[in-house]
């Protein structure tokens, strides 16, 4: 790899004046890129990572103002270019972009094939059909099937993972120097998102390509990028390769991030690493050191002096007072006696509060005003139970009808076949109001989820107003009681969600799905839209109150870091069907079925010595409309034989783990051995 810069960042700063004061959402920050080199910031919420990116092309918001030493891009200074420089010359001609949300990146009105010819024409003389070559070029280089008609395609007719697929490719229409890729992989399955980091890596080797990944996923980062650079409200906190970072951090705050991902210190039934607050809001000066707040090894030095920044060896630096007192002392330590929780002896299983059996569900769609109606089998023969107190989780790629399940056990959708049953009732011959008193869910986005109109502690009592449950003193004195539950301060009651952090946003959505006191609650990825600190307190909150109020949990989630920490069984969906039920420690350490092993080996653990791993599925998820014959998993699968393709596998158990496989105990025999 040459030793020679390609992007040389000095000083940077960037401001944004609002109504009450100016936001400093950089405060000075210095970078170094190499040529062909992966740097990877990473930080929670609000601490200025995009910022930079945009900063860097000069895409700010009108109102911003940026200022910097110098911004080296290749031996030019992009802090002193004019926009028509910038516009014609550097953006998606040198340094290409991959924005997080690929559904409001791409223009809903143009086709596939005007938006990547765009993308070239304007920046080069060159003719339409040799801009469709290349987009054609590139589609099949990110692995779509039938490349030339996805050009006539709209964004809409496409899957997330097809749709970054496409904001990748054109990204690439250029052949750029620098690819800045902000959050490339979020709400992406998690065999999605080892494709694409696995692509992008292959297309950087390919092309020469530098490439700055923006992420607040640490094993994203561990598996992908050369350096890291932990950013903290406006400010690089710490800097060196990914080994050094992630093995030995020094500051504070990234020992706290590391020790709030799930699975970190290996022990499943640990308690997660919490760091206490949030993000600051950057507004005014900030005296001493902006973490001191949330820091276990703060002193007073901290808050009123400015912080020294320590150079370690080339490239490794870290900004902290790092008194004598607590050196070399991790979070976790300083913190014992809250996060050493006794580690329990399995629950004895409770009853079974609810029983899924056979169910099934078929919708009918067409495509367009005039189509054709046709038949998609969203669940095929479903059965499943789950005992009380238990923490069951459901993985699987979207599509697969984790969502479809959901809805039908909480009533909202009646099955073509089956019952679900909770407890001794059928729930189809349930009122709504008893339902809701048995079930309630915990959506994916808090702040969709709550009512904007409403303050917190309506939001909160709102069932109970619904369903006349006490007096309005009665009322009110049980909301007061679960916020105390959800750890929110009594001081948001009159608060509107946009006052609150996403933390705190989640915690009054567990409050509000708790205060009925049901007997299953329905998590439908309650911690995918959250930082790993904030998604830390979650996952601790629900597994507390699991414990001190006797919950049963369904948990929804494709993050088996997760799945790993909190789940007590877990059942794998592929395409309407579960493939393979079993004991937590089971599935996850010997898998019976080939999908599982896939999702398995998709998972990317915090590990720098690891690279991101081949895909190990081939071809995309199935359309539910055209089923495959036999197993529905063999067109996918490494194993298949010509009985799989022919043959709907016999469900069978398999060391007290269900699965569905004709190859099952030929696999997980080779597995043990492997």
């Amino acid at each position: 790899m040459s030793t020679a810069s390609i992007l040389d960042i000095q000083d940077l700063s960037v401001e944004i004046p609002t109504d009450s004061a100016t936001l400093k959402a950089v405060r000075g920050i210095s970078l170094d890129l190499k040529r062909g080199e992966t740097l990877g910031i990473v930080g929670e919420s609000g601490s200025g990572k995009s910022m930079i990116a945009l900063a860097i092309m000069n895409l700010l918001p009108p109102s911003a103002r940026r200022a910097a030493a110098s911004i080296n891009f290749d031996g030019s200074d992009l802090a002193h270019a004019g926009e028509r420089e910038l516009a014609m010359k550097v953006r998606g001609q040198r340094i290409g972009m991959i924005f997080q949300e690929p559904m409001t990146s791409l223009n809903p009105v143009y086709s596939i094939g005007r938006q990547l010819t765009e993308t070239m024409t304007l920046h080069r003389k060159v003719s339409r059909a040799e801009a469709e070559k290349r987009a054609i070029y590139l589609l099949e280089k990110v692995g779509l099937p039938d490349p030339a008609s996805r050009l006539k395609q709209y964004p809409h007719e496409l899957s997330g993972g097809q749709r970054q697929r496409v904001m990748i490719a054109m990204a690439l229409m250029n052949e750029p120097e620098l690819l800045i890729a902000d959050e490339p992989t979020t709400a992406l399955d998690v065999t999605i998102q080892a494709q694409i980091l696995y692509l992008l890596q292959d297309l950087q080797k390919e092309l020469g390509m530098s490439m700055i990944l923006i992420t607040h996923d640490l094993g994203v980062v561990s598996r992908s990028a050369d350096k890291i650079a932990v950013m903290y409200a406006g400010d690089i906190v710490e800097t060196g390769t990914a080994e050094e970072v992630l093995r030995n951090p020094q500051h504070p705050y990234t020992q706290g991030l590391l020790e709030c991902v799930p699975g970190y210190r290996g022990d499943a039934a640990h308690r997660l690493g919490s760091i206490p607050g949030i993000v600051p809001s950057m507004t005014g000066t900030i005296r001493g050191c902006a973490f001191a707040s949330r820091c276990p090894r703060v002193v007073d030095a901290c808050k009123t002096e400015v912080l020294p920044r320590k150079q370690l060896g080339p490239g490794r630096t870290y900004v902290c007072h790092d008194p004598d007192a607590t050196r070399n002392q991790s979070t976790a330590d300083l913190h014992s006696a809250a996060n050493e929780v006794p580690v329990e002896l399995p629950k004895t299983p409770g009853e079974k509060v609810l029983t899924v059996d056979g169910v099934s569900c078929t919708f009918s769609v067409r495509r367009g005003l005039f189509g054709k109606r046709r038949s998609l089998k969203a669940l095929d023969n479903v059965s499943l139970d789950i005992r009380k107190g238990e923490v069951l989780a459901l993985v699987g790629e979207s599509g697969c009808g984790k969502t479809t399940l959901s809805r039908t056990i909480m009533g909202l959708q009646q099955p073509d076949a089956g019952s679900v049953s909770l407890g001794q009732h059928e729930i189809s011959t349930l009122p709504a109001w008893q339902r809701a008193r048995m079930i309630q869910p915990i959506f994916q986005d808090p702040y969709s989820s709550l009512n904007p109109r409403k303050t917190i502690g309506d939001i909160i009592g709102r069932p109970l107003v619904v369903n006349h449950i006490g007096t309005k003193p009665e009322q009110l004195a049980k909301v007061h009681k679960m916020m105390e539950h959800v750890g929110l301060p009594r001081r948001v009651f009159n608060s509107y969600p946009d006052q609150l952090s996403g933390g705190q946003r989640q915690r009054a959505a567990i409050g509000r799905a708790l205060i009925m006191d049901p007997e299953i609650v329905i998590c439908d990825e309650p911690t995918s839209a959250l930082d790993v600190s904030v998604q830390a307190q979650i996952l601790n909150l629900l597994l507390d109150l699991r414990d001190e109020l006797d919950l049963t949990y369904l948990f929804v989630t494709h993050d088996l870091s997760v799945v790993q920490h909190m789940a007590d069984r877990v059942a794998v969906m592929y395409l309407g069907e579960i493939v393979e039920c079993g004991e937590r420690r089971q599935v996850l350490t010997s898998p019976k079925h080939p999908y599982t092993r896939a999702l398995l080996d998709s998972a990317l653990s915090i590990s720098p010595d690891l690279s991101v791993p081949a895909p190990g599925l081939s071809g995309e998820f199935p359309n539910p409309m055209n089923r495959p014959y036999g197993c529905p998993f063999h067109p996918r699968c490494p194993m298949a034989e010509q009985q799989c393709r022919e043959e709907v596998p016999r469900p069978e158990i398999i060391d007290t783990t269900f699965v569905k496989c004709w190859k099952a105990r030929t696999f997980s025999h080779q597995a043990k051995h492997h």
